[in-house]
């Protein structure tokens, strides 16, 4: 059956000041190279910023023919050198396959070449399947720790100078290249855990709707726990969602298909490149007898200008979220710009974005 998509009780916006934001994937079109994806965020992120978008995240990924970016922090410096006005940063880095100090040490440098504009988003997922986590080990005589909350806790300590007297790296601390300009760290996640860590550390929480859309109790929960903190002193809630924009919401359902298709062979453990709307109508009708198949246990946001307007406030309000970051798979570049050009024209994005930026919220210690 065709996947539903959430409508809002009203068109009015929910609040004048929910911000729009990307998460690039990096998606890789059959028939194209890791290379044209890579070029394609490039092109895709001047536009975002000139649509009015807040910020634009890369994420992390490994040993898939489906998503480019394996390395988030070498994309984001020719990101943020392309653009101007947009916050700029990882959606995210895996911290379990790095040194929390190297971790530091490049995100520090892209702060100080880019004051004020670098986000640091940190996630627990190996972004792989085992084997390539393994491979990413420096270390293979035995599997690495689970040891996240303390990894966690020594990056943050670089970047706070708050490692104990007697932690054997606290001198480090001082010695960050890019000071005293730091990124924004965030928490990203898609489970209750996630959610706690982020809580009781004070950071600001982005959760994976697009991978869990069943979130909103999570969230509820760690706004409930927030602890203020040097971070921030509120809590601030936004998630990261699947849409795809077109003039009608029958073109945006056809376009779909692609990431449908990529979908079901993703959860399947057969990641693919994104394939073409046609030989994805035709796979879906092979596979899973329909057209109109779609991956269990995922939500897509997808229609007009107005449905997509209409779902993105809806759930926007169903999590209490203030930003909502939108990740759009198509097989066509072209459609991908398309879409986003769409919802920032439904929003009125360009004129909100200024008004946005003329109100940085003031608790903050770091701008979000």
């Amino acid at each position: 059956m065709r996947m539903a998509w959430i409508r809002a009780i009203s068109s009015k916006m929910a609040d004048s000041t929910l911000r729009l934001s990307v998460l690039d994937q990096a998606p890789i079109p059959e028939g194209s190279s890791g290379g044209d994806a890579l070029r394609n965020s490039l092109d895709l992120a001047r536009l975002a910023d000139s649509l009015g978008f807040y910020r634009y995240w890369v994420a992390e990924h490994h040993a898939t023919p489906m998503l480019a970016c394996a390395s988030p922090e070498v994309l984001i410096g020719p990101i943020a050198q392309a653009t101007e006005r947009m916050r700029v940063g990882s959606g995210g880095v895996m911290l379990p396959h790095y040194s929390p100090l190297k971790v530091a040490e490049s995100f520090s440098m892209l702060a100080a070449m880019h004051p004020g504009r670098i986000d640091l988003g940190i996630g627990r997922a190996p972004g792989s399947d085992q084997r390539t986590a393994y491979a990413l080990q420096r270390d293979r005589r035995a599997l690495a720790p689970d040891d996240f909350p303390q990894q966690l806790a020594e990056l943050m300590g670089y970047f706070e100078g708050t490692l104990p007297a007697d932690h054997p790296f606290a001198a480090l601390a001082e010695m960050l290249p890019g000071r005293p300009e730091m990124p924004r760290i965030w928490l990203l996640g898609s489970s209750p855990q996630s959610a706690i860590w982020a809580a009781d550390q004070g950071l600001p929480y982005m959760f994976a709707d697009f991978i869990s859309p069943t979130g909103e109790a999570i969230m509820a929960n760690y706004r409930d726990r927030f602890q203020p903190s040097p971070r921030s002193s509120e809590a601030y809630s936004a998630i990261a969602v699947s849409v795809i924009c077109a003039p009608s919401d029958e073109e945006a359902w056809r376009l779909s298909a692609s990431w449908r298709l990529a979908s079901l062979a993703l959860r399947s453990g057969a990641p693919i490149a994104v394939p073409s709307v046609e030989k994805a109508l035709a796979s879906l009708e092979d596979r899973a007898g329909s057209k109109d198949a779609s991956p269990a246990g995922r939500r897509l946001v997808f229609g007009s200008p107005k449905s997509v307007r209409e779902g993105i406030e809806s759930l926007a309000r169903e999590y209490g979220a203030s930003e909502v970051m939108i990740v759009t798979i198509v097989h066509e570049h072209r459609a991908r710009r398309k879409s986003y050009a769409l919802i920032a024209e439904a929003f009125g994005l360009a004129d909100a974005g200024r008004k946005i930026d003329a109100e940085r919220e003031p608790h903050a210690v770091q701008r979000l």
